[in-house]
């Protein structure tokens, strides 16, 4: 297994055994120990932060540099209780930003194991599936279009396998895959007998042994030099982190400024010193970059639980501001269960009962009777479904469960339910040849020996419209007739009824050739083909993509609906999920027929395309997008990807998806639901609003105490808070209220809102407006309590007071800051039980400070009476009843009215 074995020099057969390996591929056993043995199939990237760099982040910071300096300065003139405290602080203040960080990476280093791209190999002659990581040489792996290739491998079989090197070599066109040797001085770009990891299957299919892993591969050796961080900062932490600096200079700026008033006012040097860093430290807000990753972290976490795998931690942002979603309709809003309940073949219509992949049923005629015998055209067109076709079903717990395409699935169920049988037919006919199915085609053909016969077949199914265009012949009442234009209309008739029952139609047709024939192009089967027949199948809607689809409609964004399937098909789905604008059907054709304004307005209005290719996935997508929307787009396809990376957010089907879909995609869905985009979106919005909260009661709460000091200042006022108060109000308390206002539960307003200008800051004019009119009444009722105070007893008396009241603030506004516009008993008291926690824990240390010997000594304060803390309640509630009027008055913003209440 040495790094310098020429394998692509090298017959398939010689590979296999230099790798220790089969044709079947490894045993589980034998895996698991090369596993142990060779470690995970990787490309090493930087380590995620361990708890020492953790730790580290958490002191390496500015504010950290000014507590500890304000510490060294308590100590250097002697206040080693202030001293003690900062240095207290430095520590809680550490540790909280520790754990919340040690949190985010656990809840993301969790996603990205979900995330992880999985390969199929065969073992112990089994076809398995599993992460990438997990492949190990000797492996065996079964190469799909839309398969992304796991390993470096030696081909063993190729059927018109196409590979995109794009990744390794720079070759835009894909390149055709063989399995025979070369020469062994070829280059890498031309040695078509190996494939490359991270490069993608565009068509074909092939089987190749693994004989590189992780760094060992030809992309591994690149990545060598360069490693990259597997998490960089979002755009949004890049806005917090520069809104923090701002607000730092800021601080630092009003810092100088009440240093020298001080001096002015003839304050000793080190004591103005000590309140001007702690003036700094007030304008920081230090918690912002943990709550901001908690925030993001736990958010998207909550929604891998939903069935939303974020890749992308951008999208999360971009998910509140989603205008449109174009999403498929197979397997998305639609079950993906297809079932045949009508086949036409002989010129008749037939009946089949039963649902899903369970093979019991019964064939009736048109009129409902039981057909006793299986007519020769229709045990034709059923036999071409089971040999053409590369679906599995398998019983799993009771339930049948298919493996492949579920469209091939239904066909197998059919012929199960009319006594066929997929292992004997496959048996008594091999696959000679195969022309694999590509979108392009939108067929898919085989060839096999004939029965009863010295000739060969080919048999072929796929869209009708296409098919037909190749037929020149049909089979009537068992006879090959030829397919002129008057029967060529009956069948499009029947297929035109078939649609308009939202049912999904596939045609099956053959054509004979010479015994000598042992392969079989795309142009052998474009012409002379005879129809054998038609399946017409159901993928009925999910009832939650019914539920989903108003939902959208309800937070103003527009669905709309893409397939390739017939327009009365799509239309009926459409109608019945609630999709259908004005009743309209756009198809491929009309897409190439509009510019790109014409056609944004189009999709906004019907909301159904049919008949389109990834082509035109991708131009409806650029038409919104430069309409000004934002716009989220399902796929699942290689071709999709182009569409999935232009996308806003580019969503991924877990289930159907290829690898290469998943790795252009931002999102992944596990369950393949529409509903679940919905889900996310109000996730995503969630997330946002939970930012919004933690910025605005960080940065209210840090202006609020600035005003304080400030305002002392200028009117001649003693100052009303030490140092070591103001550290204590900023880090402690506030820090109990930040974590549980970034986990606030979902309104039920969400959903009700438009979708947020992607442009609009953070801090918007509604919070700016909020934190001018709030923060001057936390500022005016904290020096009004101190005046009061103060001419009933000392200073330190009055500084208690001052320093309750302006942490009993913080309690009052922590309740505010839950929602912009809403009361909080609108959105329900006890909704967020974190925060009643936080807030009552912010409490039982007050009062710990205020009533305790240890709190007394090292913050100079006294013992409060019942009559202190009833003014101070009363005082320091005022904001909340103020904000709370304002709500009422609708300054913030209006509430949506929700569905059944009524406004007095």
């Amino acid at each position: 297994m040495s790094s310098e074995i020429p394998w692509h020099a090298l017959e398939a057969d010689e590979s296999l055994k230099r790798t220790d390996s089969t044709e079947d591929g490894l045993a589980a056993d034998q895996a698991g120990r090369r596993l142990e043995e060779q470690g995970p199939n990787t490309l090493e990237a930087e380590e995620g932060a361990g708890p020492l760099k953790l730790l580290v982040r958490q002191v390496h910071n500015p504010l950290i540099y000014l507590l500890v300096g304000a510490a060294v300065l308590s100590l250097a003139v002697g206040k080693y209780i202030d001293a003690g405290v900062i240095a207290g602080v430095i520590v809680l203040n550490s540790l909280l930003g520790f754990f919340q960080e040690w949190r985010a990476e656990g809840a993301l280093a969790a996603l990205r194991q979900m995330g992880a791209l999985h390969a199929r190999v065969l073992r112990g002659g089994e076809p398995t599936e599993i992460e990438a990581a997990q492949v190990v040489v000797g492996d065996v792996l079964l190469l799909e279009t839309g398969d992304r290739v796991a390993a470096d491998a030696r081909l063993l079989s190729a059927d018109e396998l196409q590979v995109d090197e794009s990744a390794l070599t720079g070759e835009s066109q894909p390149v055709g895959k063989q399995p025979p040797r070369v020469d062994e001085e070829i280059p890498v770009a031309d040695r078509k007998n190996m494939v490359w990891m991270s490069t993608n299957v565009t068509g074909g299919r092939g089987q190749a042994v693994v004989v590189h892993v992780g760094m060992q591969t030809q992309m591994g050796q690149i990545a060598g030099e360069v490693r990259t961080t597997v998490r960089e900062k979002t755009p949004l932490q890049k806005r917090m982190h520069k809104l923090g600096l701002v607000l730092g200079g800021a601080g630092i700026a009003l810092a100088a400024v009440v240093l020298a008033l001080e001096l002015v006012r003839g304050y000793r040097v080190v004591e103005a010193v000590m309140f001007a860093v702690a003036i700094a430290v007030s304008a920081i807000p230090e918690g912002l970059p943990a709550v901001i990753s908690v925030t993001l972290a736990l958010g998207v976490r909550r929604m891998a639980d939903r069935h939303a795998i974020i890749r992308h931690m951008p999208a999360v942002e971009t998910l509140g501001s989603t205008t449109v979603i174009c999403s498929d309709k197979t397997g998305t809003i639609t079950r993906n269960q297809m079932t045949v309940c009508k086949l036409w073949a002989d010129g008749k219509t037939f009946k089949l009962t039963g649902e899903g992949y369970r093979p019991e049923g019964a064939l009736r005629t048109a009129d409902g009777q039981p057909v006793e015998q299986l007519p020769e055209t229709l045990e034709t067109l059923l036999r071409i479904g089971v040999l053409n076709n590369n679906a599995r079903l398998h019983q799993d717990g009771g339930q049948w469960r298919a493996e492949g395409n579920p469209s091939e699935a239904a066909l197998l169920t059919a012929a199960h339910k009319t006594g066929l049988d997929r292992k004997t037919l496959q048996g008594e006919s091999e696959r000679l040849h195969e022309v694999p199915f590509s979108s392009d085609r939108k067929y898919m053909a085989t060839l096999h020996p004939q029965k009863g016969g010295d000739g060969r077949v080919a048999l072929v199914k796929g869209a009708p419209d296409r098919l037909l265009e190749f037929c020149s012949h049909v089979r009537i009442d068992g006879q090959v007739v030829e397919l002129d234009a008057e029967r060529k209309g009956a069948i499009e008739s029947a297929i035109g009824d078939f649609a308009t029952d939202a049912l999904r139609v596939m045609a099956g047709a053959f054509r004979e050739f010479s015994a000598d024939k042992d392969r079989i192009a795309p142009e052998d089967v474009e012409e002379g083909l005879t129809l054998a027949g038609l399946w017409a199948m159901i993928d009925p809607p999910r009832e939650e993509s019914i539920q989903a689809v108003s939902d959208a409609r309800d937070a103003g964004i527009h669905p709309v609906m893409i397939t390739g399937d017939h327009a009365a098909t799509a239309l009926a789905i459409a109608r019945k999920v609630g999709i259908a604008g004005d009743g309209e059907v756009l198809t491929g054709a009309d897409i190439d027929a509009m510019d790109k304004p014409a056609l944004a307005e189009a999709a906004l209005r019907s909301g159904v395309f049919a008949r389109v290719s990834p082509a035109h996935k991708l131009k409806i997508m650029e038409s919104l997008r430069e309409q000004g929307h934002v716009v989220a787009m399902t796929g699942d396809g290689v071709n999709d990807a182009p569409a999935l990376k232009g996308a806003d957010i580019g969503v991924a089907m877990g289930r159907a998806g290829t690898e290469v879909a998943k790795e252009a995609a931002d999102m992944i869905l596990t369950d393949d639901n529409f509903a679940t985009i919905v889900h996310a979106i109000e996730e995503g919005r969630v997330i946002f609003s939970n930012l919004r909260r933690v910025v605005y009661f960080l940065v209210a709460t840090n202006i609020g105490e600035i005003l304080t000091m400030i305002a002392a200042l200028l009117i001649g006022m003693d100052l009303p808070l030490t140092a070591v108060m103001i550290l204590w109000v900023n880090l402690v308390t506030d820090g109990a209220c930040t974590i549980p206002l970034g986990v606030e539960p979902k309104h039920w307003d969400v959903l009700k809102q438009p979708p947020r200008n992607p442009r609009e800051s953070i801090l918007n004019r509604v919070l700016i407006r909020r934190m001018a009119l709030l923060t001057p009444l936390m500022a005016a009722g904290t020096l009004l309590m101190f005046w009061i105070a103060k001419p009933a007893a000392d200073l330190a008396h009055a500084r208690t007071v001052a320093f309750t009241t302006l942490v009993a603030f913080q309690w009052f506004q922590a309740f505010n800051a839950r929602s912009h516009y809403q009361s909080v008993f609108s959105i329900g008291v006890a909704g967020n039980r974190w925060l009643l926690a936080g807030v009552g824990l912010a409490v039982l240390l007050q009062v710990l400070v205020v009533h305790t010997s240890l709190g007394q000594t090292l913050f100079g304060v006294t013992a409060l009476s019942a009559m202190d803390w009833f003014w101070i309640v009363l005082t320091s509630s005022s904001i909340w009843v103020a904000d709370e009027l304002l709500k009422r008055l609708g300054v913030h913003g209006q509430v949506p009215q929700r569905k059944g209440s009524f406004s007095l």
